[in-house]
Parts: structure tokens; sequence; C-alpha cells
């Protein structure tokens, strides 16, 4: 690997996109997980083009991709716009989270290749370093990738197509309500033990490193509200 490109890597940053549509889907995520365009918000084609300095075909694209997993709705005549925020659909997506996720650690445990496994074990230390330093924003960034390489790693489309519905949701919930309910460190350091276990091939470790994130996270939601049943 370049020394460049490496360097990046490892300072916790995503890689360069490969095409403008997945720049346009990379930045617009950011965008709408850390709230700079906020729950409920009208956008448009063109002030995206503007704001992100990118075609507007490309920002289209990104656009039925983010409606696709529901962070934002295309409405005719009306627009685009950012989804809301809701606790109980996020309760019920922690359900199928936990199945899904559960499954994918095993998988990408069992057959991940040698150098994703050297990554694994290198995001495990960038997410202990975000964690000493609380630093929300770079966990974040790490959360993406180590999503995107347990996906590739899995091998697993099926599972691969569910978990992508639900990671960003999970993630903008997480970012609205940590700074009250949760520890970012705590949360991070979860992630590490998880990244750790999938390096080490371990499936049954991997899925306990699921649950005990799972559980973290589950909690965390419920302490944002009451909620009846």
């Amino acid at each position: 690997m370049p020394r460049a490109r490496r360097a990046r890597r490892v300072a916790g940053e995503p890689e360069v996109a490969r095409t403008l549509t997945d720049k346009a889907y990379t930045d617009l995520e950011e965008l709408i997980v850390t709230l700079k365009l906020a729950p409920g918000s009208a956008v448009s084609e063109a002030m995206l083009s503007r704001r992100l300095r990118i075609g507007r075909t490309p920002i289209r694209e990104a656009l039925q991709r983010l409606a696709r997993e529901r962070l934002v709705m295309i409405l005719p005549r009306r627009g685009v716009i950012v989804s809301d925020i809701n606790v109980n659909s996020q309760l019920r997506l922690l359900e199928v989270r936990r199945e899904v996720e559960r499954l994918l650690g095993r998988c990408a445990a069992r057959r991940a290749s040698a150098e994703e496994r050297a990554r694994f074990a290198e995001l495990a230390g960038l997410f202990e370093e975000s964690a000493r330093r609380n630093d929300d924003t770079t966990f974040l960034r790490i959360d993406r990738e180590f999503n995107e390489l347990c996906i590739k790693a899995a091998r697993n489309e099926f599972a691969a197509g569910a978990m992508a519905q639900m990671q960003s949701l999970s993630r903008r919930f997480w970012y609205l309500h940590y700074k009250q309910a949760a520890d970012m460190p705590v949360t991070a350091k979860l992630h590490a033990d998880m990244a750790r276990a999938i390096a080490a091939g371990d499936e049954g470790l991997a899925a306990t490193a699921v649950d005990r994130l799972l559980d973290n996270i589950e909690s965390f939601t419920r302490a944002t509200v009451s909620v009846e049943f």
C-alpha cells in the first residue's frame, strides 16, 4: 500500500471515494448523521450541489441511496426531506440489527482475508485512540469504515443488504443523544473488542462482543426517553 494512502487510513479518515457518487454519498451521510442537515429539514439537489461542489447527477444518485437507507424522503413536488428520528422505530431497528450483526460478526471472523484481519486490528487501535481523545467525529468515521469492512469480510450479500439499511440510522440516533445518555469512550472500546475478535478469527468471541455492544446501545436508546409498550 502506498505510504500516503496508508497514513490517511491509520489516521482514521475515510479513503478517497472511488467515484463522485461515492463521495457525494459519504459527505451527505456524514452531514445527516452529525445533524448538520437537521431531521425534518428540506434540501434540494441544487443546494447540496453548491454546498459540496459536486454535480447534481452524483448528488441525485447519492440521495436515492440515502432514501433506501431511510435517511431522507424524496417526495414528489415537495423535494427532499431529511427523515425524522423516532425512538420506537430505533428500538425495533435494534431488534433486527442484533441478529444481523451477530451473523456478520461470526462470518467476518471466519471469512476475512489476511489483509482484512490486519485492518480490523488497526481499527481496534483507532477506536481506542478515539476513546482516549473522546473524539466523536473521528469515532463516527472509523465506525463507518468498520461497518463497511464487516460487510465486505462477511461475504454474505443478504446480511449485507439488511445491515446497510440500519447502520446510518443507528449512528445518527447515537450522535443526537450520546452526550446526554451515553459514554462515547465505552462505546468505542466495545467496538474495539469486536474488531479485535474478528481480527483473531474467533467467531464465538465476535458474537459475544456484538451482544455486549448491542446491550450497551439498547440501554442507551431506552435511556433517551421513557417508552411504553
